[in-house]
């Protein structure tokens, strides 16, 4: 099982690279910004720990920023070893059925602390906001599960 973990969290980064390009792609095309979202999350977490957040500070927002776009990277890579440990207990999925489920638990993962911590509200987002969520992640996931069967296919052919 520490091997397909350790694949399914290479298959994640690789992923990862996917969501962005996709996301950076979606930004340039419609001259949308990058969200603010992961940074806010980052400034709520620290007022739960108990951390001051001086939000006018702009070295702690580019930290913030920073921060969140890590905890994203995070999701990515747990979200790859779970997939490589749930692989390696058997379970195989037909490759676009797994895609899409990769995709939807990186999308759970990023989304439910945004929706939870009330920075935001999926009713409110509108087919272009949701559309700018689930691509990338449903590339995140193509990218993931395909990653992943091509590192273990290789390995296998040794």
């Amino acid at each position: 099982m520490r091997r397909e973990l350790l694949l399914g969290a290479v298959a994640g980064a690789v992923g990862i690279l996917a969501l962005d390009a996709v996301g950076y792609l979606d930004m340039a095309v419609r001259g949308r910004p990058a969200s603010e979202l992961p940074g806010r999350l980052v400034d709520r977490l620290a007022e739960l720990a108990g951390v001051e957040v001086p939000r006018e500070d702009e070295d702690w927002r580019n930290r913030a920023s920073a921060i969140g776009a890590l905890l994203g990277y995070g999701v990515g890579l747990v979200t790859g070893a779970v997939f490589g440990a749930v692989r390696a207990g058997g379970l195989r999925l037909r490759a676009p059925v797994a895609a899409v489920a990769v995709g939807a638990a990186a999308m759970a993962m990023s989304d439910v602390p945004l929706v939870l911590s009330g920075l935001t509200d999926p009713r409110t987002w509108g087919l272009a906001g949701w559309a700018s969520d689930i691509v990338p992640h449903l590339a995140f996931g193509v990218a993931t599960v395909a990653t992943f069967e091509a590192l273990n296919d290789l390995g296998r052919s040794r």
